[in-house]
């Protein structure tokens, strides 16, 4: 099967609806990981662009253009944009293989149509969002009402560029909001094109602007920028401090922060099905190359069914073999770089040295050397980095218990709090276990699930706020008190 490649990418920004370079005329060139090819020249946003961004961004709520747009109306432009997505699938699903270098077989069915469900699933609720009329003393009645915040900063990261900016962009534009987007630097592609359609589904410009460029830069200068009313953030925890401080030392810009993740998996010998626990726990690990914040990276297994179960996983995480990203064939892709690669490598020699390790080869392929084989390591003390640490690659540490407070104690001695899994035919342990983990989801007897309809988001250093469902909404608008006397 060939795939045709061709493709028409524009890396300019996005800004106030035009397609502009960066005020210095600066471009870096986005790499496809697979290759080590050049794929773009994008415009190098620096603070000038990001001032004219969100100054954009402040006229065009102000006009009133899109904020004080009939809600019903707001959703039908995210649906006009959803169907959009949906006719420019095949483009998007290749830009974001070859920029990101996950499977093609991944973006055309799990990131694209996840996008689009998300702006169609926000467009449809637009017009259900209702205000409140509390209980207020006679002669009085006061109308509790949701307001958008204003300007919205969104720095989304490099493992699902298209599906989370979805996450952040539509909850924050249905609410009224308008919005400036940074990508990641390494995957701008996709935002771009998304950018670009927003305005023809019949966004305002300058509702929704979308600058390119280096964190250090663009991130810092929306994480300070006294015009910018609400940031929301998707990345590792070391950046969300970094904003955390920037807006104590700025306006105090409301602040959702999904942050890093060192979820865990809890295997009971009691589960009905070993085998579909296994399977299940190789695409919690292993999936998109294991670069997912909510991964389940650390599984704990009762040790009855310890050796049966790492027996069944090593076989599990064959369908996770790195390949061509284009080849129908591929479990996965190329990670997101060679550099980010290294770190994945160093950690697998760390598991090598330390403990019993299979898997984890490091492959050059096309070229590149970012194409890493699932790794497995056993035999580590729970006071390992590995433990401790996220990695955001394709290696999993698993570990024995005894007792079921042993496994929950484990499970809960990280500095994170996103996600869980527990594997179990008991329902009372199900309920008792998932009560006691520190996680803003625990899946039972599955793995990393989420939905439009549900929360997503953490505990600890995994951040505060939450991406998807109504609750998003919350991220992006404030309560407003109006109190009527009238007798």
């Amino acid at each position: 099967m060939t795939i045709d490649t061709t493709v028409r990418i524009d890396g300019r920004a996005l800004i106030n609806g035009d397609r502009v370079g960066a005020s210095s005329g600066e471009t870096f060139v986005t790499i496809n990981p697979a290759t080590g090819e050049a794929l773009a020249e994008v415009a190098r946003g620096g603070a000038a662009d990001v001032d004219r961004a969100v100054a954009a961004a402040r006229a065009a709520f102000e006009s009133g253009a899109w904020s004080r747009r009939d809600a019903a109306d707001r959703g039908a432009v995210l649906r006009r944009l959803a169907d959009l997505i949906d006719h420019n699938a095949a483009e998007f699903a290749l830009l974001e293989s070859l920029d990101m270098g996950k499977p093609l077989s991944q973006t055309s069915t799990v990131d694209v149509p996840g996008t689009a469900a998300t702006f169609r699933w926000y467009g449809e609720l637009a017009d259900k969002l209702t205000d409140e009329v509390p209980s207020t003393p006679p002669g009085s009645t006061a109308i509790v009402s949701r307001v958008a915040l204003g300007v919205v900063a969104a720095i989304v990261p490099w493992n699902y560029p298209l599906d989370i900016a979805a996450w952040k962009l539509a909850p924050a534009l249905v609410a009224g909001n308008s919005v400036v987007l940074k990508p990641a630097e390494t995957t701008s592609l996709t935002a771009l094109r998304l950018g670009e359609l927003a305005l023809e589904a019949g966004i305002p410009a300058g509702v929704l602007n979308v600058v390119p460029g280096p964190g250090s830069v663009i991130g810092r200068a929306l994480g300070l920028h006294p015009d910018v009313d609400a940031l929301t953030f998707t990345g590792s925890t070391a950046v969300a401090k970094k904003l955390l401080t920037y807006s104590g030392e700025s306006n105090l810009k409301r602040l959702s922060l999904e942050a890093g993740g060192k979820s865990s998996n809890l295997i009971f010998a009691d589960v009905e099905d070993l085998a579909l626990a296994a399977e299940k726990a190789a695409f919690g690990a292993f999936y998109n190359q294991g670069e997912v914040c909510s991964a389940n990276s650390r599984i704990f297994v009762e040790r009855p069914v310890y050796d049966e179960f790492v027996g069944l996983l090593t076989a599990a995480a064959e369908a996770y073999r790195s390949g061509d990203p284009l080849d129908p064939a591929s479990g996965n892709g190329a990670l997101v770089s060679e550099s980010h690669a290294d770190g994945v490598a160093a950690a697998i020699e760390a598991a090598a040295r330390d403990g019993e390790l299979i898997g984890g080869e490091r492959i050059q392929r096309q070229g590149s050397r970012a194409f890493i084989e699932p790794a497995i390591v056993a035999g580590l003390p729970l006071s390992h980095s590995l433990h401790r640490d996220e990695v955001f690659g394709p290696l999993v540490v698993v570990q024995a218990f005894d007792h079921e407070d042993d496994a929950v104690r484990a499970a809960n001695a990280t500095d994170y709090g996103l996600a869980a899994s527990l594997w179990t035919s008991s329902l009372s342990r199900a309920h008792r276990v998932s009560e006691r983990l520190v996680a803003g989801t625990v899946s039972v007897n599955t793995v990393d699930a989420l939905g439009s309809t549900t929360p997503f988001g953490g505990f600890k250093q995994s951040g505060f706020g939450r991406d998807l469902s109504r609750h998003a909404i919350d991220n992006y608008v404030g309560l407003k008190t109006t109190w009527f006397q009238h007798a």
